[in-house]
């Protein structure tokens, strides 16, 4: 198993295929995108889905989330996911992606095995949308949601971020619109992941600030019985039930003392945290000639060391030199 020193144990592994994306949100890379990775450093299909089976058959791995950058763009993602929907235990397998190529794959990763997907839409305004990605694809990503509901990938979640000035007047409306889709919401607080740097607390819209606009539409009661665990999100029903809708409070209400994740990077290193300022390299290890026992051991070193919280309000906390669409979400 990937346990740490404090006793947290690792079952969620989070997969990135690629750093390149097709948008160019504000709050994740400048408008001109950035230095991608070279091909020789990426790992090959054939080494991501061996990586995966270590991480499943022999360090107890039960959720494999696909992410990037934008992982449709990776054009063997087909294959990987039925490489890793047929192994045993099989995990749970989900993409995070940002929708737009769903309209066409949907169909083909629901028959290779995929589960479920989470697919990013912070406005319902085209010229919004616009603005944000500094890209015109809104009607893409509206469609990628309903290939996706279409093709069994159920539930379909949605991610949203709130940012002042922009959107943070849509929180209603992108709630009700999900909810008449059958989509699932979750709102994600403005993590500090963004290549420029320019992130602030002070322009963060809080979790707080978030229910607040929900409760003007909304009764929002705790979901009952339902204690968060290493579950990112608290959940909410809303008007007595059954419809729900998810905070994700990284910033403001983390969930450190439970998280079960670690992350693999599109360059082969494991990363224990979104906000690790230290890797371990298992992609050299593993061009290398190291066995499966030699790259599980090198894995259950590297978690070993994971730091008790992500530190954000540490007076030295340091931004991760990665932006997210270097890591994976």
């Amino acid at each position: 198993m990937l346990v740490d020193d404090h006793g947290r144990t690792a079952t969620d592994l989070r997969v990135s295929l690629t750093d390149r994306c097709n948008l160019r949100c504000s709050y994740c890379m400048p408008p001109e995108g950035l230095d991608w990775l070279a091909k020789p450093e990426l790992l090959t299909d054939e080494e991501i889905v061996r990586l995966v089976r270590v991480g499943v058959e022999r360090l107890g791995i039960t959720e494999v989330r696909f992410t990037g950058g934008e992982p449709l763009l990776r054009r063997g993602l087909p294959g990987i996911v039925a490489a890793a929907a047929a192994l045993e235990p099989r995990p749970e397998i989900s993409v995070t992606s940002n929708g737009i190529g769903l309209r066409r794959l949907a169909a083909p990763l629901a028959e290779a095995g995929l589960d479920r997907v989470n697919i990013s839409l912070d406005t319902l305004d085209p010229g919004t949308f616009k603005t944000l990605t500094h890209r015109d694809r809104h009607a893409d990503v509206l469609a990628g949601l309903a290939a996706a509901h279409d093709a069994g990938l159920r539930p379909v979640k949605v991610n949203a971020v709130l940012m002042r000035g922009v959107n943070e007047h849509e929180a209603v409306p992108l709630l009700r619109f999900c909810l008449d889709h059958g989509y699932r919401l979750r709102f994600i607080e403005q993590m500090p992941l963004d290549a420029q740097h320019g992130w602030t607390r002070t322009g963060m819209i809080t979790a707080e600030e978030i229910l607040g606009r929900l409760a003007e539409a909304f009764t929002l009661t705790p979901a009952p019985g339902a204690e968060r665990g290493s579950a990112p999100a608290e959940t909410f029903v809303l008007d007595g039930g059954p419809a729900r809708v998810g905070v994700i409070g990284s910033v403001t209400r983390p969930f450190c003392g439970a998280c079960d994740r670690v992350r693999l990077t599109a360059d082969g290193q494991i990363r224990n945290c979104l906000f690790a300022t230290e890797e371990s390299d298992l992609r050299a290890a593993l061009r290398g000639g190291a066995t499966d026992d030699d790259l599980a051991a090198r894995w259950r070193a590297a978690v070993r060391t994971k730091r008790a919280g992500h530190g954000i309000d540490d007076p030295g906390f340091l931004q991760p030199v990665r932006p997210m669409s270097a890591i994976g979400g």
